[in-house]
Order: structure tokens, then sequence, then C-alpha cells
């Protein structure tokens, strides 16, 4: 084994040899070089570079570790500082400086002549939108210049003193801003705010910048004109985005990278779905075997970290050549990826832990396929897509898609417009002990059929779960929002043999096949009661009577007067026998799927599903409170009952439950395997949200022992 130590502050030198006293001067010197067992040990500095690394390590054991110098702070950088800035012209609005800097030197990526670009983004610059709707307004003086009428946001940004300032679309909306106050989210379907509007700052999206790119790579130029307010940008620290990454290998299968203790911050990731080459500011390219811990990781463009797909089972190639759908390309992908290795033991397989990942404007982790047999645990991530600069039907915390036998565990992801999303084959996976809080939604399943667990989570925004999937068991959680549930008739999609990438079958989503066993539903003071007449493609509500809702809304075939639906296999069965007769497809996907619920209580208005066994239901008031301790990132959990006293101190308020195990749970219909580890062993949810046993019964919800206003710290 080889340590190769790296230094900012060395000069920079051919007769470096990265050594203790002849430090590498760029981590790249050190990349090119290493090989399996090497360490890269960095030091205090800023490395503005995109490492990239040529080799990988040869197992778990023999890889290449690049690490933070204990005690020491190394910062990688994909931008560069600019303190050439020209005053152009002061107002009553601020004051505007330009920078011409040379197209040379952003070589054959320049993030001011690329935009957010690829499949299934829906607003290139949400502003823009709000602006035509009549949401925003722009000030006389730009109105007047003329506004393009759909522009859209450019992959560069400008930093002062570390904040990201706005995007413009023209010279004179830099010289006249107006505050920004809403984005459309079309998950939510409905406006967000603004987060620095919202926070009571709405003057920090005043500050904003603009770009004109002019002639070819070599000799042209591109000139940035931005408002700083009363900053002067040459002796306040500026910074531009200039390279695409932070730390990406150049190929496929290098794998066995470690990468721990670093910052790494802004750069010019691009838009990626699970159509196209994936890129984050960490870009484990298509490997195996990745651990990625310890890093605080921010202000992505686009993502920060990357487990997903490579360029050569396609490229977002719907928007490129409209020949097919995005459905049909995300299908394609699929069994390209099955010839290009993705199986276990040559793609995924990454642990991504201990990170703080935050300010991304569109994921904090992304991965297709790439993710499969991954680990996410003990990160924190929030503030994803809250600037609402640019939307697309790819955005989330987390979004992944066919994460098979992926574990997502106690990861603390608030303050984003969707917490985590999980598309397409979430068939394993695992979401255990998180906490989710501050969002406008948490959870997201989407045209699965498992199964997937969710168990002993806090579910904490006005939105908890979105199941557009089936397959699911929810076993243990705290769900304090609106469940969310749509059928898919139209996009099949693939299911695997157990704990294999190997196709089994395809399906469509029939709605239903979930379980849900000792929950605790809360439906806050304040809120409405839920509508028993459904009218979108969605049925709402707090708690599993969302179900009874939609049998109502989509499925006539043998349904009861009230919604009434099966809740065994046997029960299903025995209707598909009597209403289905010679019919096929057509006539099973009217036919409404088993919906398994025991043992949940639901308070404050959340109302069980019919027919539900061991249903605790408490009419009152009720509120579920989650705060962060800003000095140790601590997460406290406090849920609140305006009852009586007697009441309030009961500790079986919330009631309590069995332990439940794999043998609880049967088999998705149409999938037929067991809910179980990604080893094969079966689960037993024997221990809490913060690790303590469960009893032969305990509370109800994630903690097993849960008493009414009493703050519980739940993440450290």
């Amino acid at each position: 084994m080889t340590v190769y130590h790296v230094s900012a502050s060395a000069a920079s030198s051919t007769n470096a040899d990265g050594t203790a006293s002849r430090p590498f001067h760029t981590i790249n010197e050190a990349a090119a070089i290493a090989r399996a067992g090497d360490e890269i040990i960095v030091h205090d500095g800023v490395y503005r570079e995109s490492v990239t690394p040529q080799y990988g390590g040869d197992s778990a054991e023999y890889r290449i570790v690049y690490r933070a110098a204990d005690g020491e702070h190394p910062v990688i950088k994909g931008s560069e500082r600019v303190d050439t800035w020209q005053r152009v012209a002061s107002s009553a609005d601020g004051t505007v400086w330009k920078a011409e800097l040379p197209n040379a030197m952003f070589g054959a990526f320049n993030p001011y002549a690329r935009t957010v670009f690829g499949d299934w983004v829906i607003d290139a610059s949400s502003h823009a939108r709000a602006i035509r709707e009549d949401l925003d307004e722009l000030s006389p003086e730009a109105a007047a210049a003329g506004y393009p009428e759909h522009p859209a946001c450019h992959l560069g940004c400008v930093y002062l003193d570390g904040k990201a300032l706005y995007e413009a679309f023209s010279r004179e909306e830099v010289a006249h801003p107006r505050p920004r106050t809403v984005g459309f989210d079309c998950g939510a379907w409905s406006n967000g705010p603004v987060a620095d509007t919202a926070a009571g700052n709405p003057d920090l999206t005043t500050l904003v910048w603009y770009a004109e790119v002019t002639g070819d790579a070599h000799t042209g130029a591109t000139t940035i004109w931005a408002n700083f307010h009363d900053a002067d940008p040459n002796e306040s620290f500026t910074e531009i985005t200039v390279r695409e990454t932070c730390f990406a290998p150049s190929r496929p299968q290098i794998n066995y990278i470690t990468v721990r203790g670093f910052e790494i911050a802004q750069a010019a990731t691009p838009w990626a779905p699970p159509t196209a080459d994936q890129i984050g500011m960490i870009d484990t390219r298509w490997s195996r075997g990745w651990i990625i811990e310890n890093n605080h990781i921010h202000d992505a463009r686009c993502s920060a970290v990357a487990l997903g797909k490579e360029g050569s089972t396609g490229d977002n190639d719907c928007t490129r050549t409209r020949r097919k759908s995005g459905y049909q390309y995300q299908m394609e992908a699929v069994f390209k990826a099955l010839r290009f290795g993705w199986q276990r033991g040559v793609v995924g397989g990454h642990l991504v832990r201990g990170n703080r990942i935050h300010d991304c404007g569109q994921t904090g982790i992304v991965g297709h396929m790439g993710c499969a047999f991954s680990r996410i645990e003990h990160n924190e991530i929030y503030n994803v897509a809250t600037r609402r600069e640019f939307w697309g039907h790819e955005i989330g915390g987390i979004k992944f898609h066919a994460a098979v036998d992926t574990v997502i565990a106690n990861n603390n992801i608030h303050d984003c417009t969707l917490g985590m999303w999980l598309d397409w084959q979430t068939q394993g996976t695992h979401i255990d002990r998180n906490v989710f809080w501050a969002n406008t939604r948490d959870i997201m399943i989407e045209v699965s059929h498992g199964p997937y667990t969710i168990s002993n989570n806090v579910l904490a925004s006005p939105i908890s779960l979105d199941i557009i999937s089936d397959g699911g068991a929810y076993v243990n959680n705290l769900i304090a929002g609106t469940i969310r549930l749509g059928r898919v008739m139209d996009r099949s999609t693939p299911y695997h043999f157990p704990h294999t990438t190997a196709p089994a079958g395809s399906a469509f989503v029939y709605g239903g096949d979930d379980r849900f066993v000792n929950n605790l539903f809360v439906q806050a003071a304040g809120t409405p009661a839920d509508a028993d007449e459904q009218t979108g493609w969605l049925a709402v509500g707090h708690g599993t009577r969302a179900y009874n809702l939609q049998t109502l809304h989509d499925l006539p075939r043998g349904r009861g007067e009230h919604g009434e639906r099966p809740t065994t296999l046997d029960e299903y069965r025995s209707l598909a026998w009597a209403t289905v007769g010679n019919g096929d497809e057509e006539a099973f996907r009217e036919v409404p799927q088993p919906v398994y619920a025991r043992d949940n209580t639901y308070v404050g208005g959340a109302r069980a599903l019919l027919g539900e066994t061991g249903a605790i239901v408490r009419d009152g008031s009720f509120a579920v409170d989650v705060a962060q301790d800003d000095a140790d990132r601590s997460v406290r959990l406090t849920v609140r009952a305006d009852a009586a006293d007697a009441v309030k101190a009961d500790p079986a308020l919330f009631g309590t439950g069995a332990i439940v195990r794999t043998a609880d749970l049967g088999e998705p219909r149409i999938v037929e395997e067991r809910f179980e580890r990604a080893d094969g062993n079966p689960f037993v949810f024997d221990t809490d949200l913060v690790g303590e046993a469960r009893a032969a019964q305990s509370a109800r919800g994630p903690l097993a022992s849960l008493r009414a206003n009493q703050p519980v710290a739940v993440w450290r």
C-alpha cells in the first residue's frame, strides 16, 4: 500500500512525489497513479478541479481511499473565483456589474451555454412560468425591453460569499429585478413558495445574474451581468461554476473507491432523468462498491451524488429525437443495462453514509439501476428544489429508479419539495428509521410492484405518502399527512426474480395490495376533513380509509356500498371468480385488490380501512411537531394531544401492537415474493426508530414507548 499526500499550499512541481515532505499540489496528480490498496490523504485547502480517478480498487478490502487528513478541511469545488468585475450601472434596484471571461476558461464544457434540458423537464424556468401566469411580476423596464416567453435555466451559477444568486433572462431584469414568490410543483399540483421568500428574505431573490456566450470555445467570450445589491464583488468572495463535476471517473467500472471527509460544492451538474447519462458532483459512473461518507456536499445545479446509469444505454433520447416516448426508452434502458453488467456484484452495492447534502436544484442523491444493492444511511438531506428555479418529474431529496434490494435507513430528510421518490422496480427495497419533515411531500412510490417495506419512519409533512404502486408493507410508522393513491393502467413496468435483476415479468399498477400494521395516523388539528367524494385521479385521505375512497372512485367490480374491498387474498380470489367471468386483463384491472390493515391507530380525524381489525380511533385535537437543533443537527419529535390530562398521560393512548415478522405480511399478488431482507433472511421488526427493543407488546408507531406531549430525540 502506498500513501500519497496532497496539499493545496504545496508548490506545483515536477519534483513532487506525493510523500508527506513533497506532496502533490492537486488531487488529480495522485488520482492518476493510485492503485488498489492505496490511500490519498488530502490536506487543508481549496481544490478547484474535477478529480478523475484513473483506477479503482480490486475488492472491498483492497480499495482506493481518498480522505481528508485528520482534523483538516479540504474543499473540492467546481467553481472559480472571479475578481475582475466591472461596474456597469446603479439604481434604486441595486448595482449591476459584469465580468467578461474567455470561453477557453471553460474548455469543452461551458455551463453558460448549456441549459437544463432532457426527458421529463416540465418547466426549464419556473420563474418564467410564474410571470406568464401573473403570479410574479417583471419590472416595467424589463417588460418594456421584451422578455423571452419560454426561457431555460442554464447549468452555470454565480455565488456571492457562498450564496447562490438566481438566474435572470435579460440584462434589464438584472438591472431591475423583482422578488420571486412561487414556483409550480406538478407533483403536488399546486404552487409552492420560493424558500428565501417564505423565510422572510424576498430581497435575496433579487440577487440575480444573466449570461451571454459569443463565439466558439477557443476564441469566444462569456459575459456575465450580475446585480449584487450594495456588495462589491471584487472585495467580496465571488465565484462562478465552471466544471460539470467535482469527483467522477471518465469511464465505467472504476470500482471500490472511498471518498471521505471532504467539502464538495458548486458544480454545474446537468439534469439527470433515468434515461440520461446521470451525472452528479460525486459520480460513481456505473461502478460498484463505492463508499461516500462523512462529506459536506452542497450547491449542485442539479444533483449532488449520482449512483446512476451512464450514457451508452440512452441519453435523453426522447427529448432529442421524439422518435419514441420516454417510457419506451426507459424500458429499453433496463434491457440494455442487463447486457452491460447490471447485476449484483458488478454494478451498485454502494454505501452513502453520514453525509450532509443540501441546496441542490434537482436531487441530493440520484440513481437509476446503479443504485441497486446499496445502502443509504444516516445522511441529512435538505433544501432540494426549494429555490424553484426549474421543475421536472425527476426531483427529490433521493430519487431512485430500480432500487432493487437497496436499504435507505436513518436519514433526516427535510425542507425538500419531495423527500424521496422511488420509481420503477422498487423491489426488496427497505425504507427504515428515517425522519421526513417540513417537505411538501415525504415519500412517493411509483409504478412498482413490491415487495418493498417501509418501517419505523416519521412522515410529518402535509403529504406523507404518494402510493402509485402495489405491494408495499408499512409497519410501525408515524404518518401525519395525507395518503394519496393512484393507479397506472397505461405503463406496464418490470419486476424481478428475488434478489436479482433478472426480469420475471411486467405489470400495471392496479392500486392496493398494500399492508399496514402497527402504524399511528395523525390528522393535524385545523386540517379539513377528508372528502368522501373524490374527483381527481388520486384518492386522498388521512389514514387507510383512502383505499375505500379509491375503490368508490375507480374500481367498479364487486365493491361494497361504501367502498369496501377485499382484506385478504382469499377474498380477492373469490371476488375475481364471481366478477371476472371469461374476461382477462381488462376485467381483472377493475377488481379491487386486497388491502391488509390491522392494529393501526387513527387520531384527530384520520380514518381506518373499512373492515380493519384491531383499529383504535380517537377523536380530539392532535398535532405532530418536529424541531431541529441548529448546533448539533439533532431532531426532536413531539406528538401533541390537546385532551383531558388523564387521556394525555395514558401510556396506552396510541395503543399497542405485537412484533411484526415476515410471516405476518404475506406476498404481493403479482410478484409472489416474500417481504424479506436483501440477504433473504426474514424481517423481525423488534427494534424501533431509535434502536430501542420492542417488547411482545409495544406502542404503535415508530417508537416502542410513545407518550403525548413528551419530546423525543429521533435523529442525531
